[in-house]
């Protein structure tokens, strides 16, 4: 709770202190994350790079007197512009949320007994149940492999970023693909500015790839949402979202073609 009021104090700081009315994008340079811890008197966190990280991926939402100023339909986001400016923009208000409408599709659970003893209900939990699973391949309906997960690297324009899993995948008349995974829990949500970093990183190092972004998200311990997803006229298009149950051997049966969870 400390380290969210502080990180909001200094962001409500030096959003204010470069907000017109009727602007819609302004930069900011980390320098001033330390000017402005020191005008209020706090604390410098110790990690800068956090403070920004934790508003653009979602784990903590800006303040309300920020959210406050922008029109009907948009919201204030923060993308990195280099290595140390950042940018607030205004962008289309849409979240990527599971439908509830959706049927729920359940597939035997394949996740190590072990590790189902041990794991935890994180992003990292995630990215494996859908690694031992192979759930990129059966969502996308090709054959996909694990490139590398939490790929640190540099991107023209943008600086540091961090992939949370990137796959490679063929489909069955040969295209080749190259798929960012952007993994949320809790009440995260998936965020347009790691989607938008996500493929001009893809594009940047993988240009003969095509890029086929994917969301994935717990509903609960059982449920993933996962969602193929794009970026179209500035704001997050949905292509194709399914969920998926795990279920252990045995609770499930085929029934006039039909695999029915008992």
């Amino acid at each position: 709770m400390v380290k969210t009021n502080i990180y909001k104090r200094i962001i409500e700081h030096i959003f204010f202190s470069h907000y017109e009315e009727n602007v819609d994008s302004f930069r900011f340079d980390r320098e001033e994350i330390t000017n402005a811890a020191n005008t209020l008197d706090i604390n410098v966190p110790k990690n800068i790079g956090d403070l920004v990280s934790a508003f653009k991926s979602g784990r903590q939402t800006l303040p309300n007197s920020i959210l406050s100023t922008a029109p009907k339909g948009k919201k204030w986001l923060i993308r990195n512009v280099s290595t140390a400016t950042y940018q607030f923009f205004l962008s289309e208000a849409i979240n990527v949320e599971p439908d509830p409408s959706l049927k729920i599709i359940s597939i035997f659970d394949s996740t190590p007994d072990i590790v189902l003893n041990y794991i935890k209900s994180d992003e990292q939990a995630l990215l494996a149940i859908i690694r031992y699973n192979r759930l990129i391949d059966t969502f996308l309906g090709m054959t996909c492999h694990t490139l590398q997960s939490h790929w640190r690297t540099q991107v023209t324009g943008i600086g540091q970023i961090e992939v949370d899993e990137i796959y490679v995948g063929t489909d069955s008349d040969g295209n080749g693909y190259i798929i960012p995974v952007q993994a949320k829990h809790g009440k995260e949500k998936l965020e347009y500015v790691q989607l938008e970093q996500d493929i001009k990183c893809c594009n940047q190092y993988y240009p003969d790839l095509i890029c086929s972004p994917v969301g994935c998200q717990f509903i609960d311990n059982t449920i993933i949402a996962m969602f193929e997803l794009n970026i179209e006229n500035g704001h997050i298009v949905k292509k194709k979202e399914k969920h998926y149950r795990l279920t252990h051997k045995g609770s499930l049966y085929v029934e006039n073609d039909t695999i029915i969870e008992k």
